[in-house]
């Protein structure tokens, strides 16, 4: 293997990946432009391909990076349960602060005056902003990709010893995906179950979650008149502000992560938990929704949503980042844990289960849209679905997802450390 570890240059690969990913999602009007788009055509056809095109990458770049990042935290924990439960809701913060610096940094409407550069004839002000997000992100990422592979020792991986009349035979890459289900035992396959319904639970309101702002509590229609159209934007606009909400009780929350589940007798429990959480929380964008349908009947379709349904939705918002919270920690750490006694690995292991995350997401991209229609349009229907995925994930994960074994201490052969 690589003289630089088993992970490091993957993690420099992925991250490398993102920046030049966000570079061609900021530069796609720019790129289209200089293809041949005019500026006053809609829509710029091959603006929308360059994006796509590093949207695509992007979603590579993530998994990628966020694979091997969490394989290695494995790693440093070296065996310990209770280290890796930890490292693992250690990331769930970092991710929650990242989503908070976004945020923050997307509200700045003067943004791109620290790149004079970024305004063009075919960028206005708005993607100059956007464009100065990605300048500041790529700087911020680089940086701390550098300083942490710099720092962070990685174990050069060595293949056990083959005996002089074996055969050494190399395994391709899908062979190796496909072997990993093989030997899987009884707690990964149950870990799959949960995660997938789980997901099938999240991904609607994470697609949807802001058009269900501008739509539904707001009223809006972005196909709609002029007056609707800005309902609706300010709908959006107040969904972004429910993101943020949602990261910072994300944030809080994966700190306490390990005290809350020694209080509730481990984490697969607390997981039922918080999914119960998740399903009651889905089911409530209905009342919401209905609330807001039937002020609008009163005050008139331009009203918008009061002040209470208003701040009712973005509860709805802050209170979903404790489910989430749990969703990016335990079950990565997990898999990490279950991995020990399978023979997949670690990270081998920590890729199934990123399948377990994008077949659902898959699925919801492509019949999300086909199945509200079928109920007359809308986001709740998604919704509900999800609701009812959310509902029998934690009961599985209560009933049938296995304990993980008790905190083992560290291995100090397999330990690594700073240097």
């Amino acid at each position: 293997t690589s003289r630089f570890g088993r992970r490091r240059p993957f993690i420099a690969a992925g991250a490398a990946m993102v920046a030049v990913a966000v570079f061609l999602i900021g530069y796609a009007a720019d790129i289209g432009y200089k293809m041949g788009d005019k500026l006053e055509q809609t829509p710029r056809v091959r603006a929308i391909g360059i994006f796509a095109l590093g949207f695509w990458i992007l979603d590579v770049a993530n998994n990628t990076l966020q694979g091997p990042c969490r394989a290695f935290l494995a790693d440093l924990a070296a065996g310990d349960a209770k280290r890796t439960r930890v490292a693992n809701a250690f990331f769930s913060f970092f991710m929650a602060v990242g989503n908070v610096l976004g945020y923050a940094a997307g509200s700045f409407t003067n943004l791109h005056k620290m790149f004079p550069f970024a305004m063009t004839n075919a960028c206005d002000l708005y993607c100059a902003n956007l464009k100065s997000c990605f300048f500041l992100s790529i700087t911020l990422l680089l940086l701390v990709t550098v300083t942490s592979l710099w720092y962070v020792k990685d174990k050069q991986w060595s293949p056990p010893p083959v005996a002089a009349d074996e055969e050494k035979k190399s395994v391709p890459f899908f062979g190796e995906i496909f072997g990993a289900f093989k030997v899987m035992e009884r707690p990964m396959w149950m870990l799959l179950i949960v995660t997938a319904l789980n997901w099938i639970a999240w991904f609607p309101f994470l697609l949807f979650d802001t058009d269900w702002m501008g739509r539904e509590v707001y009223g809006g229609d972005s196909e709609g008149d002029a007056r609707l159209k800005q309902i609706y934007n300010k709908g959006v606009q107040s969904g972004a502000l429910g993101l943020m909400f949602n990261s910072i009780v994300l944030g809080f929350m994966s700190l306490g992560v390990e005290w809350i589940g020694k209080k509730v007798g481990g984490a697969k429990r607390l997981w039922g938990i918080v999914n119960f959480i998740l399903a009651i929380g889905l089911a409530m964008t209905v009342l919401v929704t209905k609330l807001a349908a039937d002020y609008r009947k009163v005050a008139g379709p331009y009203a918008g949503p009061s002040p209470g349904i208003r701040a009712g939705a973005l509860s709805l918002f802050a209170v979903l980042g404790i489910p989430l919270a749990i969703t990016f920690s335990i079950p990565f750490a997990l898999a990490s844990i279950f991995s020990s006694s399978s023979g997949a690995g670690q990270g081998l292991s920590l890729g199934v289960l990123n399948l377990a995350i994008v077949i659902p997401q898959m699925i919801v991209s492509l019949g999300g849209g086909p199945f509200d229609a079928l109920f007359g349009g809308g986001n709740l229907p998604a919704f509900i679905v999800g609701a009812i995925a959310a509902a029998i994930s934690g009961v599985l994960a209560i009933t049938v997802l296995p304990s993980p074994p008790p905190d083992a201490p560290a291995l100090k052969t397999g330990a690594m450390g700073f240097h």
